[in-house]
């Protein structure tokens, strides 16, 4: 009788992790009993495009937020985005690289992303920038186009599950700069 080989199982973040990998135009909800706020950003990170927690929803918000993520939006409440927000504002700063390292945002484009993951509003930007309201639109409409994201959300959530690899870039070109 063959040996066979036994895999332990994955966890839940492995398994999206792998279909992200995989298959990366699989859009993935993740299901929360509740009270695991500190999986949020694990789950955005290992590639869930919506979070959504049973036990303070029904099944017709379940059924909606599957529709919304298949249309391609982030699905999230507002507790949840504050904690993706706030795990953002904790990292170093970050420069978004292409596959070859170039940047692809100008450093008042981060500048903006920055100050939007912070939680500031346009106006407020603005003001911190020392910019008219219209020239962040302007600006936030450039990096929405450079990075293929189509609202603030994602433009967070895109930066947050992209920093590990923007993290190193970063130090990289530092070593090349020093």
């Amino acid at each position: 009788m063959p040996a066979t080989r036994y895999l332990p199982p994955l966890s839940g973040f492995g398994a999206l992790r792998q279909v992200r990998d995989c298959s990366p135009d699989v859009k993935s909800v993740i299901l929360l009993d509740g009270g695991e706020h500190n999986l949020v950003v694990d789950a955005f990170r290992a590639g869930a495009r919506g979070i959504f927690c049973l036990a303070q929803s029904t099944f017709k918000s379940l059924c909606k937020c599957v529709e919304q993520v298949n249309a391609g939006q982030i699905w999230a409440n507002s507790t949840e985005l504050a904690e993706v927000i706030d795990a953002f504002s904790q990292l170093a700063p970050m420069r978004v690289v292409n596959a070859d390292g170039m940047r692809l945002l100008t450093k008042r484009e981060e500048e903006v992303v920055r100050l939007l993951a912070e939680g500031l509003q346009n106006r407020e930007i603005a003001r911190e920038l020392n910019l008219s309201e219209h020239t962040v639109k302007n600006y936030l409409f450039h990096i929405f186009d450079k990075l293929g994201v189509s609202s603030r959300v994602e433009l967070v959530l895109y930066a947050v599950s992209n920093s590990g690899r923007m993290q190193a870039s970063d130090s990289r070109s530092q070593k090349v700069e020093n």
